[in-house]
């Protein structure tokens, strides 16, 4: 009913069967039809409409589907069945290489001097995969698809004629790699290098010049306490361990006598 109190007929101009489902009305109309489209430049009455006939038609096509899937053959039922099948494998093999600081080498008091690196690093790596049970071959049989009456079906469908040996291709893998790795580093400042060999080498004269003066006061100090003990008559027995600590050591007028002349008188 509009809003002069007059009722609508529900009808389309639409000669296949439709149901409206949406509604863009401004106002109710009970004279024209529901039949604009969505496009319309009045915006009055689009026309959103579902129709039965294609539903129906969908629907009746998808629940005989299966059915018109099949061939048959002779009153026997033939479905394609295809199957396919894959495998692989992957072996990734890695050689990692770490590099370490420089050759630091120390020579006391605090000198430090760094040199090149060269580092070489041999590896071997090996894999192996095999499958089992090994099977060269295997038999696929060959059916009996003979039709000598003509009448569109096997004469005997499902026998088996014979079987054809077919190659399956498995094999194993072995892998084996041998190979070396090598890495160079050097320090760029050769100047500073340069320094600090020779801070080196004069701490290495200091070193030894300090190591000869305790020699020498070692050698003093064995000097004089085996002369004092030899000058009271004190020393090792001839011939034993100790003996040689102060074989060396001469005392005049007690073990050295120095070359003197001395005149004999004549009766």
């Amino acid at each position: 009913m509009d809003w002069r109190d007059k009722y609508t007929s529900i009808h389309t101009n639409n000669t296949r069967s439709s149901v409206s489902i949406h509604a863009d009305v401004q106002r109710s109309w009970f004279a024209k039809p529901y039949n604009y489209r969505e496009s319309d430049r009045g915006h009055k009455r689009n026309r959103h409409n579902k129709y039965f006939l294609p539903v129906i038609l969908c629907l009746t096509n998808l629940a005989t589907a299966p059915a018109t899937l099949a061939e048959t053959v002779g009153g026997v039922s033939a479905t394609a069945a295809p199957v396919a099948n894959s495998s692989g494998s992957v072996t990734n093999q890695a050689i990692q290489v770490l590099q370490g600081p420089y050759i630091t080498n120390t020579y006391g008091g605090g000198i430090q001097c760094q040199g090149e690196t060269v580092n070489f690093t041999p590896f071997i790596t090996g894999s192996a995969s095999a499958q089992k049970p090994f099977e060269d071959f295997y038999d696929t049989p060959v059916y009996d698809m003979r039709d000598l009456d003509d009448d569109g079906a096997p004469d005997n469908p499902g026998d088996i004629l014979f079987y054809q040996p077919t190659r399956t291709g498995q094999k194993d893998n072995y892998n084996i790699s041998v190979g070396i790795s090598a890495t160079w580093s050097v320090p760029k400042d050769k100047k500073l290098q340069a320094l600090c060999k020779e801070a080196a080498q004069a701490n290495i004269a200091l070193m030894q010049q300090a190591q000869a003066n305790k020699r020498l006061d070692f050698e003093i100090a064995r000097l004089k306490n085996c002369g004092e003990l030899l000058k009271s008559g004190i020393r090792f027995a001839p011939g034993t361990k100790y003996a040689k600590i102060c074989e060396d050591v001469q005392v005049k007028g007690v073990n050295f006598m120095v070359p003197h002349v001395h005149s004999i008188p004549q009766k």
